[in-house]
């Protein structure tokens, strides 16, 4: 298993942050590595996502919602090609974090065959293509450029 974790502390509280995570129709407004979303955010749902890491071939997943709970959890699970060759289980974790704040914990566990086998400059760039979302994420719900 392979794993990427990246968080972020954001002024807004979790519900806010959760409206702005949560409405995929708005993801080309202001998120530079999920340029393009749609379906329902509830479990069981499957997402259509479209993402573009750094420097990195933009890629189409399918993924389906394991978990949708308003302010503190959204979690789906992709694969690529069958089950069992390349998934990964993304994740967004949200805690209230000081007066009004909260704490944004964005992960993926890839598991399979596939991830163990790929070049450390794949998870290179999904990593940064996170940290651009989360400071987007962060400049959407509070208001402020993106830098």
């Amino acid at each position: 298993m392979k794993r990427i974790e990246t968080e972020i502390t954001i002024a807004g509280t979790p519900e806010r942050v959760w409206s702005v995570l949560t409405d995929l129709a708005r993801y080309p407004d202001w998120n530079p590595f999920i340029r393009r979303a749609s379906g329902h955010v509830r479990p069981g749902a499957r997402l259509e996502l479209r993402i573009h890491p750094p420097g990195g071939r933009a890629m189409t997943f399918r993924p389906t919602v394991r978990e949708a709970s308003p302010g503190r959890e959204l979690r789906w699970l992709g694969h690529l090609g069958i089950p069992g060759l390349f998934d990964g289980e993304h994740a967004f974790t949200l805690e209230p974090s000081g007066v009004g704040g909260t704490r944004v914990r964005h992960r993926e566990e890839f598991r399979g065959v596939l991830p163990h086998l790929l070049p450390r400059s794949m998870f290179e760039r999904t990593r940064a293509g996170f940290e651009a979302m989360n400071r987007a994420l962060k400049a959407a719900v509070e208001g402020t450029p993106n830098r």
